[in-house]
């Protein structure tokens, strides 16, 4: 059996272990990083960026579906369902290809594959081959879809999580998604777009991540409009019929059957930290079987161990991610010199259409503080360059802080939210004022005049701004 030393030992190569091996390798390059399962991060291989290229397909398609909004006409759509998903897993592999070259790129010496758990508090079992003693230990070993007991084993092929979905050859004729979470949605819609019978199941009455009342119901008028959707619903049993997927359900007290060709899992995600024997280290778990840490440290207790990423189930998103390894892996490398690092402002997307957005704290977060704020709101129903475009769906809420006009936050459901949300978590990034942000420079026409009058209600709400003008339809700079 082969034996290690090493000052820091990283278990898990995806965003929040390169992040963490590299703030480690400032103070040390006695590192060893150990990796169970395929190399490349949640992201690149089964994530963000395959997901993106599905969406992207589908945009097209429903680009096409919208022309004759504006007197286009393109003819029919067709869907090459063989070719799309083609490019999706050839620019899938290019993205992973990237992640490969940066980890095959460190010291062969500090790579290690196989299954690793502790069989001490400094001491890791990797598969039987190699024993790692540790004076520092990163967790970063990421998460897996949560599936329901059984389902797997009645449904053999038919059920496939986000993991699997990507690797089709071509798109099925029909699709359950159990799940109306941020992945449940994003895949839904896109594949619904792209010509597959979808149907949406989600136990919540809700859908999706946003926690303002008006904001979500928003979300759920839009996409119900376009997808078959089922909320409060309970799958109760499930099973293989030949080539298909039997899925029997409960809406209200009655129960309903029907079959697709696949079942698609996404109701969550769970840590993985079962198969790393953590009760070898001593560290107390929560009912969720996850240490109690410092988000502002990454340290458990006060421990020599450190957690970052999905595993640590606080912000499982990848810019989040790369920032806990960073300070995990500084942390665990200056180690017992332990020090806070300040978290940057909220900053969380839906890739939807429209998309939804977090930026800074959410209505929940706010009500749960106690902390006095008004809300500001624009409907995009009307706005000006979204009417334009023909995007002109959506509600954005903001929040501000009463007796300091401090801009706190914002929930949305609309068109260009993915950068509306950089523009609004940056403005709480650096604690601006409402009147601040009001101040600054509005192009006209554009999308983020919207914000501007969202901003202009909530500054009279905080009774620092004069009343808005009435109906003003985005009526330019002087407004």
């Amino acid at each position: 059996m082969n034996k290690l030393q090493a000052d820091v030992a990283i278990l898990g190569f995806g965003s929040a272990g390169m992040s963490a091996y590299r703030a480690a390798s400032d103070h040390t390059q006695r590192i060893v990083v150990i990796q169970a399962g395929p190399l490349g991060t949640t992201c690149a291989r089964v994530g963000c960026m395959p997901s993106k290229l599905l969406i992207a397909a589908a945009d097209s398609a429903h680009a096409i579906a919208q022309a004759p909004m504006f007197g286009v006409h393109a003819g029919p759509v067709r869907v090459d369902g063989e070719a799309v998903m083609r490019r999706v897993r050839a620019e899938r592999d290019r993205f992973v290809g990237f992640v490969l070259d940066t980890v095959q790129g460190w010291p062969a010496e500090q790579r290690l594959q196989g299954h690793a758990r502790f069989i001490s508090p400094h001491d890791l079992m990797v598969d039987e081959h190699t024993q790692v003693t540790a004076a520092r230990v990163v967790i970063a070993t990421g998460s897996s879809p949560s599936i329901p007991p059984g389902w797997r084993e009645a449904l053999g092929d038919r059920l496939i999580t986000n993991e699997e979905l990507f690797d089709w050859t071509t798109l099925p004729e029909s699709l359950a998604v159990v799940g109306g979470g941020v992945v449940g949605l994003e895949l839904a819609q896109a594949l619904a777009r792209l010509g597959v019978r979808v149907k949406l199941f989600s136990r919540g009455a809700k859908l999706g991540p946003l926690t303002d009342p008006a904001v979500s119901a928003e979300v759920l008028g839009i996409l119900s409009a376009e997808l078959s959707v089922t909320t409060l619903a309970e799958v109760t049993k499930v099973a293989r019929q030949d080539e298909q997927a039997r899925l029997t359900y409960r809406v209200q007290g009655t129960e309903h059957t029907e079959t697709f060709d696949q079942v698609l899992v996404a109701s969550g995600r769970q840590p993985n930290l079962s198969s790393l024997n953590l009760a070898a280290t001593g560290i107390a778990l929560n009912d969720q079987g996850i240490p109690a840490f410092d988000l502002e440290t990454g340290q458990i207790g006060d421990s020599h161990l450190f957690i970052a990423g999905d595993v640590s189930n606080a912000h499982p998103l990848l810019h989040e991610a790369a920032d806990d390894g960073k300070i995990a892996g500084d942390n665990a490398g200056r180690f017992p010199d332990v020090r806070v690092h300040p978290r940057r402002a909220t900053l969380a997307v839906v890739f939807t259409d429209p998309q939804m957005m977090i930026a800074g704290a959410s209505f929940k977060s706010l009500q749960a503080s106690g902390q006095a704020f008004e809300v500001g709101a624009v409907s995009f129903d009307d706005q000006g360059r979204s009417r334009v475009s023909g995007q002109n769906r959506g509600l954005l809420h903001v929040y501000g802080e009463r007796h300091t006009g401090r801009f706190l936050g914002a929930e949305m459901v609309g068109p260009a939210a993915e950068h509306i949300a950089h523009l609004l978590s940056w403005s709480v990034q650096h604690q601006l004022t409402v009147q601040q942000m009001l101040d600054s420079p509005f192009y006209h026409p554009v999308i983020e005049e919207g914000v501007r009058t969202a901003l202009r209600e909530l500054n009279r709400r905080l009774r620092m701004g004069p009343v808005p003008v009435a109906r003003c339809m985005d009526c330019g700079p002087g407004a």
